[in-house]
């Protein structure tokens, strides 16, 4: 275990930021920095979330854009409630499984334009602005429009990945032209500049989310998917609308966890906490080879359940309060036995990812308003599909719908696909106490679950909560189609004790080691003792936490 050399705690990269009237965690430095601009200039956590969100597009196109969907819990504090909204698009109308059986597909593609779905970002920015917004929009987005037309230098982490995208992207129509404009992607330091996602964007601030929906950005939009053999029509972006959706909850030892419903995976991290809620993960200690297994374990659970019943809800009958329920866990946690790890797990019959590149941030103001906003492409810069001289590229997000007929998640016109990007939100006693979020597909509830753990089970602080080590279940079914074979395979960060991993193995682990998808934490905690935030980024990232 490695500890801190001066205070001796474990795991801490760098301390906690700690500041009084506002809070940004992002991961990049220069858009946690756009971000408490705009809370210094008077505006409030949605505006800089806004802000943040629109400038990551930029300059972490690796994760996120315009061309992708959102999703965000906003805690108001004029009213004292949660909101949650889902800003995630649907599938084109003209798309049906008749074209992919067509094709002899008996998956959705991962790249080009057979995966796009209609992005709901751009629509999740109007939505969070006329409920909660202080500022103009053409306030919120000029540091995203500045530094596209002005040029920004690329940071260590995103132009790695930027360049892992290029061998796969690089053939589709339009992706070079706005990803590669000196023919590679730009090296670390390199200035990159978008002047088409500047463009694009003055014409949203200008004109509203209907220049994007309606007007010309939508039918140059349509044009590049008729010439390209896609499906998205301009029909598809005229119809599209976000949803207000309730936050749903569970209790895990006196604090109240939120995660957005489907078509989200959310409630899987619910899930796994009413499961391991029965156990003394304290007394077992971090790292400990029950608390690894249990958790593990609890994850096999859950996600069986996620394969079988997570979907659009306008779709599918998807029981949430019932596998969100105490009853349900106390019945399911039965099935764990603390001496073997399961080789299979079935979806459990309440009453009645796969990689993927996101961004994820969190604002706090003044007024003690906090927002936590995820949004992502799905896979890294998403489809490929990039429209001609609008700087972004089209997510992906459709490839996580099933081909398979009868199953909830299967693909049909109109419908909102299955979705891993989750935003979270802790409340204890009725108030704001954490607002956080963990980057990377399937990683993400298990990631929310270690974070809880560290903080909540273990004590720990927010900074050493994120970087303490990480483990992974991977190989569960997917909402997709598949099954998980063999017990999948569990994958651990340095920092594990050796003993620990060859227990794991003697009770039927498959343990291996690999770089990631660890995921990318940001949190801010408000202390409402001292009345102060404290925030953390996440080491693995090129991140930021900065207050004022």
């Amino acid at each position: 275990m490695a500890y801190d050399r001066i205070t001796g705690a474990p795991f801490a990269s760098r301390s906690e930021v700690i500041a009084r009237h506002g809070m940004a965690a992002t991961s990049q430095p220069l858009v946690t920095q756009i971000a408490l601009d705009v809370l210094k200039k008077g505006g409030n956590s949605v505006d800089a979330a806004i802000a943040a969100d629109a400038a990551l597009g930029l300059m972490e196109p690796t994760g996120s854009g315009v061309g992708g969907d959102l999703f965000a819990i906003v805690w108001d504090a004029k009213t004292q409630k949660l909101y949650g909204l889902n800003a995630s698009g649907r599938a084109p109308k003209s798309l049906t499984l008749d074209e992919f059986k067509k094709r002899g597909l008996t998956q959705v593609p991962s790249y080009g334009p057979l995966p796009v779905t209609v992005p709901g970002c751009v629509d999740g920015w109007f939505e969070l602005h006329r409920r909660f917004g202080k500022l103009g929009m053409q306030e919120v987005l000029e540091p995203a429009i500045r530094y596209a037309r002005e040029g920004f230098p690329v940071s260590e982490l995103i132009a790695y990945y930027w360049q892992k995208s290029v061998s796969v992207l690089e053939m589709y129509p339009g992706f070079r032209e706005t990803f590669m404009p000196n023919g590679h992607a730009p090296a670390k330091g390199e200035i990159f500049r978008n002047p088409a996602l500047a463009k694009t964007l003055e014409t949203i601030a200008r004109q509203g989310r209907d220049a994007f929906y309606k007007g010309d950005i939508a039918h140059v939009i349509d044009a590049y998917m008729v010439k390209n053999g896609g499906f998205l029509r301009y029909e598809d972006l005229a119809a599209h609308t976000s949803e207000w959706v309730n936050p749903v909850s569970t209790n895990y030892r006196g604090y109240d966890v939120w995660e957005l419903p489907p078509n989200t995976q959310g409630i899987a991290a619910l899930e796994m906490l009413n499961l391991l809620e029965g156990y003394d993960l304290a007394k077992m200690g971090f790292g400990s080879a029950d608390q690894l297994h249990v958790f593990v374990e609890a994850k096999k659970l859950a996600f069986a359940d996620r394969a079988r019943y997570y979907a659009d809800p306008a779709f599918a009958d998807v029981p949430v309060k019932a596998l969100i329920s105490k009853g349900y866990a106390n019945e399911r946690r039965k099935l764990i036995r603390m001496d073997r790890a399961a080789k299979s797990a079935e979806p459990g019959a309440p009453e009645a990812l796969k990689a993927g590149d996101t961004v994820y941030l969190t604002v706090a103001d003044k007024d003690h308003n906090m927002v936590s906003l995820i949004q992502s492409n799905y896979r890294g810069m998403g489809s490929g599909m990039c429209p001609d001289g609008l700087g972004f590229g089209l997510q992906d997000r459709g490839e996580l719908f099933s081909l398979e007929e009868g199953h909830p998640n299967v693909l049909a016109p109109g419908k909102r696909p299955f979705h891993t990007i989750i935003p979270a939100f802790v409340t204890k006693h009725g108030k704001p106490w954490l607002s956080f979020g963990v980057m990377g597909g399937e990683t993400q509830p298990q990631g929310h679950v270690q974070i809880l753990m560290n903080l909540i089970d273990f004590g720990m602080g927010l900074q050493e909560a994120g970087d303490a080590p990480r483990i992974l279940h991977v190989g569960s079914p997917e909402p997709t189609g598949g099954s998980m074979k063999d017990g999948g395979e569990v994958i651990v960060e340095t920092g594990f004790a050796p003993e620990v991993i060859r227990t794991l193995e003697e009770r039927g682990h498959h343990v291996g080691s690999q770089m990631g998808p660890y995921g990318g934490f940001q949190g801010i905690i408000y202390d409402a003792v001292h009345d102060v935030y404290i925030g953390a980024s996440e080491s693995r990232k090129d991140g930021q936490a900065a207050g004022y």
